[in-house]
């Protein structure tokens, strides 16, 4: 019985030493991010670095840690880079990208690419939708170029967190 309880335990550490480690890069990708200027003009159009450890959590670790590295990683990003105002809008995108990949993340059925692209148009609807409560409907001549920048930012995410998901060691999955 102590045997089991010591190998529980240490996957368990091990677990939270990864999602540590997920957060801290998804901070760093954040920091990195806030220092890229704008390649598009259009405000609210960004790469979403961050989103690869998202990604590596919701594969290697399941949804409650990838909520957990997404919701930390937006509150330290909101608070250290961004302000409370863009805090919000990340929140308000981030759960609406969270809910939409737990649902399509199940094995076999959609490519970890196309749960990412889904992921960063369904952000983008999230912050969209917020800012039309808060600024009124003009704001949603952006959908499309945020749809667009979405889906291609999104399948670069998605490839790369395809690449570094198989290398999380299997032992604290």
């Amino acid at each position: 019985m102590k045997k089991h309880d010591n190998e529980r335990n240490k996957k368990r550490t091990a677990r939270l030493a990864t999602a540590g480690v997920l957060v801290a890069l998804a901070f760093i990708l954040s920091y990195v991010e806030s220092l890229l200027p704008s390649f598009t003009g259009v405000p609210g159009v960004k790469p979403g670095l961050a989103n690869i450890a998202v990604m590596c959590a919701l594969y290697a670790l399941g949804g409650k840690m990838a909520v957990t590295v997404a919701l930390v990683r937006v509150v330290l990003s909101g608070f250290m880079f961004t302000g409370m105002n863009a805090m919000l809008y990340s929140l308000a995108g981030s759960a609406l990208s969270l809910s939409v990949m737990l649902l399509l993340r199940l094995p076999g059925k959609f490519s970890v690419p196309a749960v990412s692209i889904a992921g960063a148009v369904a952000h983008n609807a999230g912050q969209l939708i917020l800012a039309w409560v808060m600024l009124g409907r003009a704001v949603l001549y952006y959908f499309p170029v945020l749809i667009l920048s979405g889906s291609i930012t999104g399948f670069i995410i998605g490839v790369i967190a395809a690449i570094l998901i198989p290398r999380i060691p299997t032992s604290i999955q």
